[in-house]
């Protein structure tokens, strides 16, 4: 059973449309307004910035940082990584040849190395785990490094440096890889069944312990390896869908939410918030 149960969220940005992929990073929230073709900041007080504006068919997701600080940013309509340079988009990596199906969420190590969710053959067989993990090396190389995944979505990194954990959200289950010297994955497991739960997006704190966006439920958990869940933040009458930690002290949750269900979603009629909730251990900092 759940530790706590704590107090609601209080809304920090309302009139997005879809928003996603949230990091916390020199002090604001960088995340991707997928249906407004937008890459934003916004600090603790509301005050929001456009770091990028794509004006063709890109759709701005997962998002991360080469070891300089660049942004990259995955475009869910093609199979590229899009490095955000000071005089525009160029693309980083062109996984074309590596991907099956759209691309997602990403996480980027300390060392530049991204790794990105490729979700399979939209339409595919109810229990088809044919999605994939790629590894962008920093000079945009790539090479398939797990396959056999089910939608892979939401990704961290643990604090020791050891291991890569996925949500995959048709299995309802976390599954971790660990993490070689060469950035490759090594064995895998499942670090937590949560079913009847779900995960979309993810967040790791500074003990390991794992947030999960659990759209299905309306609510956030804070889960330990092996499904234990410790603490509950709901957020009513919406689908959360990404969370990170961040703050000037790490305890502020971020959750990204959708409003409208899930029709409105696929017909791109929904609205999306950011809110806020406090909680009790802070992030991991040392990407």
């Amino acid at each position: 059973m759940p530790g706590s149960d704590l107090v609601g969220t209080q809304l920090l940005l309302d009139g997005l449309r879809f928003a996603e992929a949230p990091r916390w990073y020199g002090g604001r929230l960088w995340f991707s307004d997928i249906f407004d073709q937008r890459v934003l900041t916004v600090d603790e007080l509301g005050r929001v910035e456009t770091v990028a504006t794509f004006t063709g068919d890109e759709l701005p997701c997962g998002l991360g940082f080469l070891p300089g600080g660049t942004p990259l940013v995955v475009d869910m309509h093609r199979p590229v990584v899009l490095r955000l340079d000071s005089d525009g988009p160029r693309v980083h990596a062109d996984l074309t040849a590596l991907a099956v199906g759209g691309l997602n969420d990403m996480v980027v190590a300390s060392d530049g190395r991204a790794y990105v969710g490729s979700m399979g053959i939209p339409g595919s067989p109810s229990g088809a785990a044919d999605g994939r993990i790629i590894l962008v090396e920093p000079d945009g190389t790539a090479r398939v490094v797990a396959d056999g995944l089910m939608a892979p979505n939401g990704a961290v990194l643990t604090p020791d440096g050891r291991t890569y954990v996925v949500a995959e959200f048709p299995a309802s289950r976390l599954t971790s890889f660990h993490l070689n010297a060469d950035g490759t994955l090594g064995p895998r497991r499942i670090w937590a069944d949560l079913r009847p739960g779900s995960a979309d997006g993810i967040a790791v704190d500074a003990d390991g312990a794992i947030w999960t966006a659990s759209p299905r439920e309306n609510e956030c958990r804070r889960i330990l390896e092996g499904g234990h869940v410790t603490d509950i933040v709901r957020v009513a009458d919406r689908m959360p869908l990404a969370c990170a930690l961040g703050g000037a002290d790490g305890h502020t949750l971020f959750i990204l939410s959708a409003v409208g269900g899930e029709e409105r979603i696929r017909r791109r009629t929904n609205t999306s918030v950011v809110e806020i909730a406090r909680v009790r251990v802070p992030a991991y900092t040392e990407q």
